[in-house]
């Protein structure tokens, strides 16, 4: 039996997960969040085989609970569930250790293979970004501009670029506000973009973030 936690902070989508694991045999849903805070500590009391994580959280990002996750060191494998088909974020999360991601819009048949191979200690990437991962290799830096941020920089844009101010940033993140301006001078720059605007108009393009 494959032990699932389901991670994902809308309850609409917990809930169809929830209906459509419990109708296989060999999966059990041993508990559910919305946080990425809360999903560390049930991976602690739980310890589930496998963790289906949201990206888009809104506490922890994906890049950060799969961190504290693999280095609660048990074992638990992860498969991130994402709006996001973008090849810069799986590169990022399988390097942290996750073993799978895997869009929203896939296939019923595909998330569950998706949960099956990663819960069966293999690695499983949406077939269009694996593309993309492998398109890129050899490829110059500028075909994936923000292949240039470090993951702090990343989490720092993504949040700007959804309208978030420094100070709600700094929250967040637990930093400091003037390390924030720091990080978005940087992006600024090794993007050669000019403000917060274009930072969202970056990240649309870029698919790191959706359009409301």
């Amino acid at each position: 039996m494959i032990r699932v936690l389901i991670v994902d902070d809308h309850t609409l989508v917990r809930d169809g997960l929830c209906r459509l694991l419990e109708a296989e045999e060999d999966l059990e849903v041993v508990g559910q969040t919305g946080s990425g805070h809360e999903a560390v500590e049930l991976c602690r009391t739980l310890k589930p085989n496998l963790v289906i994580l949201d990206y888009g959280l809104p506490d922890l990002d994906g890049l950060e609970t799969t961190e504290q996750i693999v280095a609660l060191d048990l074992g638990i494998r992860i498969l991130i569930l994402t709006m996001h088909a973008n090849e810069e974020y799986a590169t990022r999360l399988i390097r942290a250790g996750a073993s799978g991601f895997i869009v929203k819009v896939a296939p019923t048949a595909e998330l569950l293979t998706a949960i099956r191979k990663v819960a069966a200690k293999g690695v499983y990437v949406t077939p269009s970004v694996l593309e993309g991962m492998v398109g890129r290799l050899g490829q110059p830096q500028e075909d994936s501009p923000e292949a240039a941020l470090s993951n702090r920089e990343i989490q720092v844009l993504i949040r700007l670029a959804r309208g978030g101010t420094t100070r709600e940033v700094s929250e967040e993140l637990h930093l400091s506000p003037s390390t924030v301006e720091t990080y978005r001078s940087r992006i600024l720059e090794k993007l050669n973009l000019r403000n917060n605007s274009d930072m969202t108009r970056f990240a649309i393009r870029r698919g790191l973030i959706e359009v409301d």
